[in-house]
């Protein structure tokens, strides 16, 4: 059975730094494109970071420069490093895993994990 877990999230004041983590487990991580994506109240959800398989990274204009998403697979897990937070940073972060082979689509989620930026 496939599980994402994500954790980190919490109460933090705008300039503050959090670090979310996303674990897996039943399957090999590595092989895997993750995401991270957020949905804030009201909004639709939206990409925040990805990393590939290759270790090649890619960042929503909103959070470049701010966060760094990175990847350690011998623990199976990947990090959301989140400095300089903002207000509209608020929202559940959700981790997500995918691969595509061949026509197949390995797509999985995880249940996501608050952040609040206030103070």
């Amino acid at each position: 059975q496939v599980q994402l877990v994500e954790s980190g999230g919490g109460l933090v004041q705008p300039g503050g730094s959090l670090r979310l983590s996303c674990a897996a487990s039943g399957i090999i991580f590595s092989i895997y494109t993750v995401t991270w994506y957020r949905q804030a109240p009201g909004k639709q959800r939206e990409l925040v970071a990805e990393i590939t398989s290759g270790g090649s990274t890619d960042y929503a204009y909103s959070v470049k420069g701010r966060f760094t998403i990175s990847r350690d697979n011998a623990e199976n897990t990947v990090y959301l490093e989140m400095k300089s937070l903002k207000r509209e940073d608020t929202a559940v972060y959700y981790c997500n895993a995918k691969r595509q082979v061949q026509r197949t689509l390995f797509d999985y989620w995880g249940q996501g994990t608050h952040v609040t930026v206030s103070s």
